[in-house]
């Protein structure tokens, strides 16, 4: 059982890959948390995230570029790997397995208090750790298990969605039989404007609805376990900013437009369940809280297989222990999936131990990664891109207007990562986010310099 006996499995098909790429994106954040945003920015929320979107996608259309051109289980540390050197590989790499790997806990906490709240008999701790070991156990069987839980969770976190939009623009028009009152758009301007915290607000309301949507570019990770992985990856980019529009923007305007963007039920309950409530939707909360459980079970699956082949693809390049790279029979890297779910049980475990401080901390490291790894993905299209176009190589899905699109996309990262560093609300996560990120660059430079030199 080893690397050069057994290769990653090919077991996404295309009704998986279909449904990671829509659902990579839907998770609890936008079910419970875009109350935040809205609470930042008011209606002018909508904004933020039809900025969001156009910038995760622009994202999205850079890394698929070099996707197509080379698919690989590393996705965006291979390429910058390629691009700006071994250390920028390692660093990134790493970095986002870090991020993935305490998701674990976070969406089993999560999880843990919806089950507690149904079946108080036992403690949370126990369906927390519970939750990890069974999600983990998809992992560990093959690639299609994965894919199975991942298709079944996306398609009801899509059902729901749908099941709002509809609701919602019903009762816009005045046509929903349970509501009274309500109906319209007024509240999109009635409550002291569409912008009633400047256009500050917008950004700040950016911050949040950024991490909501990190998760899509899973989309390359795992296409790299499919069959004709370059038509998968075509076809799930041109459809990414359709659906992020459908489900993201539509469901926060149809919220701002019909409730109340100050009342403090809103933060309290959760976007979704507050709207269906103030409709008199019959078992909202039942449903609310199912739909969230199974956001969060998704997100978790997603984790484990993400973080995995992440550790998996630096094994590969003598960048971790050579031991995670082995496979079996099935093509699932086990050892990968073992210390990723570990680490994640070790920080449940400590967030149980140590409430609100060491967990909490560990959290507040990866503040800023996501926008970090965007910024990377930017950079290694612009530097492969020029490489490429200067060989002659034809490049068959290529980034819009470049170079000027890519370089709009890394002023716009590197000016939210300023904000966030001079934000008081931010400056704490971003702080030792950016620590972080220098050890581990500190650490790649050393690790690699010491493998060019064997070699």
């Amino acid at each position: 059982m080893n690397k050069e006996t057994y290769k990653l499995g090919q077991g996404l098909s295309n009704r998986h890959i279909t449904m990671i790429s829509i659902g990579g994106v839907i998770g609890a954040g936008l079910f419970v948390g875009s109350s935040a945003a809205i609470a930042k920015a008011g209606p002018a929320a909508v904004l933020a995230y039809i900025i969001t979107s156009i910038l995760v996608f622009l994202v999205m259309r850079m890394l698929s570029e070099m996707a197509v051109m080379q698919p690989d289980t590393g996705s965006f540390s291979t390429y910058a790997r390629k691009a700006i050197g071994p250390w920028a590989g390692f660093s990134i790499g790493w970095l986002y397995w870090w991020f993935w790997v305490l998701v674990i806990p976070i969406e089993a906490i999560a999880g843990a208090e919806i089950l507690y709240a149904w079946f108080p008999q036992l403690p949370s701790a126990v369906y927390a750790l519970a939750f990890i070991v069974l999600l983990s156990s998809a992992n560990f069987s093959s690639t299609k298990s994965f894919g199975e839980f991942e298709f079944w969770f996306a398609l009801v976190k899509v059902l729901a969605i749908v099941s709002f939009i509809v609701i919602g623009t019903l009762a816009v028009f005045g046509l929903w039989p349970l509501a009274q009152d309500v109906s319209g758009i007024a509240n999109l301007y009635a409550n002291g404007s569409f912008m009633p915290n400047g256009a500050g607000s917008v950004l700040a309301a950016i911050l949040i609805t950024a991490f909501s949507f990190f998760g899509v570019e899973i989309l390359s990770i795992a296409a790299a376990e499919s069959k004709n992985p370059q038509s998968k990856i075509k076809r799930a980019t041109n459809l990414v900013l359709y659906r992020i529009i459908l489900f993201f923007v539509l469901s926060i305007f149809l919220t701002v437009a019909l409730v109340d963007w100050r009342s403090s039920e809103l933060q309290k309950l959760g976007t979704f369940q507050y709207v269906l409530m103030t409709l008199n939707v019959p078992g909202t909360k039942l449903m609310i809280d199912t739909v969230v459980f199974i956001a969060v079970a998704s997100c978790m699956n997603a984790a484990v297989y993400t973080s995995s082949r992440m550790l998996y693809a630096l094994g590969s390049r003598q960048e971790a222990p050579h031991l995670v790279t082995q496979l079996t029979s099935n093509g699932v890297p086990t050892y990968a999936v073992s210390a990723s779910t570990l680490v994640g049980l070790i920080c449940c475990v400590v967030n149980y131990v140590f409430p609100g401080h060491v967990f909490g901390f560990l959290l507040s490291t990866t503040g800023a990664i996501a926008l970090l790894v965007y910024l990377v993905i930017a950079f290694s299209q612009l530097i492969l891109r020029k490489k490429l176009e200067q060989q002659g190589v034809e490049i068959p899905f290529k980034m819009w207007l470049f170079p000027w699109l890519t370089w709009a996309v890394i002023l716009t990262i590197v000016s939210v990562l300023g904000y966030m560093f001079f934000s008081p609300s931010y400056r704490y996560e971003t702080t030792l986010s950016l620590g972080v990120t220098v050890l581990v660059i500190i650490c790649g430079i050393r690790v690699t310099s010491k493998q060019k030199h064997t070699d």
